[in-house]
């Protein structure tokens, strides 16, 4: 097995992984912090709706039509996402990385996905640049970059366990 398919061989597992220690994390937060359960409902929404060529909802993506099995779709898109870091992470350092993890790398991508959900998903969703849009941004801004970084244990975790 070589090229791309060892790649997304790879990849699957470590993602999946990866997202799935950011669930339990945002599950740990939910507890501590008596919040409400984490839902993939409104990022789903924003999904669904770009199958119909909507990409930005200025006025928030909560206030845009609601679209069946949105839920649903957030939760699948969650993990394809969580993947597609997995393939970047190794599509960069290689599949060799795998085999012999080390954090920087992984610590790199997790960073990385705080910037994308700061300066594309939150603005697409109508939450502004970087939360800015957000009632308490500050709060909503260290709580994206812990659980990101929570997320890169996850690529170095599941690639440890694997190799």
């Amino acid at each position: 097995m070589g090229g791309v398919s060892e790649l997304i061989a790879k990849a699957i597992p470590i993602g999946i992984g990866a997202t799935l220690l950011f669930d339990i994390w945002q599950q740990v937060l939910r507890f501590a912090l008596k919040g409400p359960a984490p839902s993939w409902k409104l990022p789903g929404r924003w999904f669904g709706h770009m199958s119909r060529l909507t990409f930005v909802h200025p006025e928030g993506v909560a206030k845009s039509a609601p679209l069946p099995g949105e839920d649903a779709i957030g939760w699948i898109m969650h993990y394809v996402v969580g993947i597609s870091f997995a393939v970047a992470l190794l599509a960069i350092w290689g599949t060799a990385w795998a085999s012999q993890p080390t954090f920087g790398p992984a610590l790199i991508v997790g960073l990385a996905t705080v910037g994308l959900g700061w300066f594309v998903m939150q603005p697409c969703m109508g939450n502004g640049i970087a939360c800015n849009r957000a009632p308490n941004p500050m709060k909503a801004r260290a709580l994206s970059i812990i659980a990101h970084i929570v997320f890169a244990i996850g690529l170095y975790g599941t690639a440890l366990l694997l190799a």
